[in-house]
């Protein structure tokens, strides 16, 4: 897969604020709810195909750049999208979960990144969910 580029200001986790800095005050009570929401991978899965199937530029950016890790970003963009969690405390609630929360974690990642794969070049103009 060749990797596709397009400027930051045009990603929608961008636009969503995944790399935007809380206030101190909130980020207890975020990652509160960070820890929570990526603890449940059935939930996180969920918000991980909608990423997928909705973030056309985001996700052409990062998951065609097979060199990153793909499972934290759509994981990121997931917790972005659901709970409006910037990336940085997402990526602290991850160190949180135990083995086996993470372990489901990743695998419905992998599906997400699977579907992204295999439907690409899909119309986005469509709501898939």
């Amino acid at each position: 897969m060749k990797q596709k580029y397009h400027p930051y200001k045009d990603w929608e986790d961008y636009k969503a604020g995944m790399w935007r800095k809380l206030p101190a005050s909130e980020e207890p009570t975020m990652l509160d709810e960070a820890i929570r929401f990526t603890g449940n991978a059935a939930e996180y899965g969920v918000w991980m195909m909608k990423v997928a199937q909705s973030w056309e530029k985001a996700c052409e950016h990062n998951l065609s750049d097979t060199s990153q890790n793909r499972r934290a970003w759509i994981g990121h963009a997931a917790a972005c999208l659901a709970i409006k969690a910037p990336e940085y405390l997402t990526r602290q609630a991850w160190g949180f979960l135990n083995q086996k929360q993470q372990d489901d974690a990743n695998a419905e990642a992998d599906k997400a990144i699977a579907w992204w794969e295999n439907h690409r070049d899909t119309d986005y103009g469509e709501q898939l969910f």
